[in-house]
């Protein structure tokens, strides 16, 4: 099989699965091995290595049924790197770089980059790395209830290089990160869809972990545990970031006003306009 044929014949089968089965094609056959994406322009008449075009296949089955394209390949792009992802964690989204672009330029204004940040129900370890990576001085301390995502977690921050300055903690919540409040920045980016919203295979989200999207009710019970523990997280002049949904955003708005009636608290809209997180800002 050619490369430009095997692309083709993947790409209609990849059409219906959503997004682009034109660049999902690529992507994979780029994964599968030997095949730079300037080849696949370059040269599509090439045969494929008969173990490449067998790695491809098994991919391109495995996202033809529904199942991620992050999750097929094992990886995913969060704010110019790449994390490591699997069936344990959620996978990073452009949505959440939000929460590190605010937390960057809130320690860089108020002089408190080598200070500290936490990362509630860190997954992954996307904001928690990326946080360490952006600002080398800064220390960072991060939990999870899963002890599968905490190391899929470690792994990432080895692969960042950033392993020394991120401390992972087992634990629910802030229960893990109290020890060493206060924190200059607290992130987290809670379960918060609503359990009526949580869709099952095969949709695509329907392939992540329940425990890391399901917030309840309202998508916000998870929240209403961490946020009575936010005045002691948080250090004086420090920031509170945490992302939710469209639908529930303005109500977290006012449980943190709530916890925090001396802090500046708004609600941020995502690059797609919709209300996604709240900011709040603790006076000296």
């Amino acid at each position: 099989m050619t490369i430009g044929g095997a692309l083709r014949d993947a790409a209609v089968r990849l059409e219906p699965v959503g997004g682009s089965g034109r660049l999902d094609a690529v992507f994979l056959l780029a994964h599968a091995g030997s095949v730079s994406r300037a080849e696949m322009l370059a040269h599509p008449e090439r045969e494929l290595p008969d173990d490449v075009a067998a790695r491809f296949e098994a991919l391109v089955a495995r996202r033809a049924s529904g199942v991620p394209l992050a999750y097929v390949t094992g990886e995913a792009g969060f704010y110019g790197r790449m994390f490591a992802v699997g069936p344990d964690v959620l996978v990073p989204r452009p949505e959440t770089e939000l929460i590190v672009e605010w937390a960057v330029r809130h320690l860089r204004a108020i002089g408190r980059d080598d200070g500290s940040a936490c990362d509630a129900g860190t997954g992954s370890g996307a904001i928690a790395i990326t946080l360490a990576a952006e600002l080398p001085r800064l220390g960072v301390c991060a939990s999870d209830v899963s002890q599968q995502a905490l190391a899929i977690a470690r792994a990432n921050a080895a692969r960042a290089r950033v392993y020394q300055r991120v401390t992972f903690v087992p634990g629910d919540l802030a229960a893990p990160l109290l020890p060493f409040a206060p924190y200059d920045c607290v992130c987290a980016n809670l379960p918060y869809v609503p359990t009526a919203e949580c869709a099952p295979p095969p949709d695509p989200v329907g392939y992540e972990p329940l425990l890391a999207r399901d917030g309840g009710p309202d998508g916000l019970d998870i929240y209403r545990r961490l946020v009575p523990d936010l005045p002691r997280l948080v250090a004086p002049r420090g920031i509170v970031l945490l992302e939710a949904a469209p639908s529930n955003a303005r109500t977290l708005e006012r449980l943190v006003r709530a916890a925090l009636p001396s802090a500046g608290v708004e609600t941020i809209q995502d690059y797609a306009g919709l209300d996604r997180l709240v900011v709040a800002v603790v006076p000296p």
